[in-house]
C-alpha cells in the first residue's frame, strides 16, 4: 500500500506520543511511511514507542511534560487509566 494504515487505540491512553483520539504520532505512520513496512515492523515500531516515549514529539503535551519533569507523576496517571480501563471492561462484561 501507497498510504500507512490508520492505527488507533480504542483504550484511554495517557502517553506522549498518542492523541485524544487514540491515534499515534509515529513517523512511520505519517511522514516516513515506506510500503516496505508489515504489521510486524509497525507493531514493534509501536511498542517501542510505548516502551520509550518522545517526549519531542508530542501528541498529548500534558504527558510529555509530566513523563520529562515528574516521571512519578506520568506513571502514576498512566497506572490510574490502565486500571480504570480494566473496571470498565469488567463492568461492560
Amino acid at each position: 500500500p501507497n498510504k500507512p494504515p490508520t492505527v488507533r487505540f480504542s483504550s484511554k491512553m495517557f502517553h506522549p506520543n498518542i492523541y485524544a483520539d487514540g491515534s499515534i504520532c509515529l513517523d512511520i505512520l505519517q511522514n516516513r511511511w515506506s510500503p516496505t513496512y508489515d504489521v510486524s515492523s509497525i507493531l514493534t515500531s509501536i511498542q517501542s514507542l510505548l516502551d520509550e516515549p518522545n517526549p519531542n514529539s508530542p501528541a498529548n503535551n500534558l504527558a510529555a511534560q509530566l513523563y520529562q519533569e515528574n516521571r512519578r507523576e506520568y506513571e502514576k496517571r498512566v497506572k490510574a487509566i490502565v486500571e480504570e480501563s480494566w473496571i470498565y471492561q469488567t463492568s461492560a462484561s
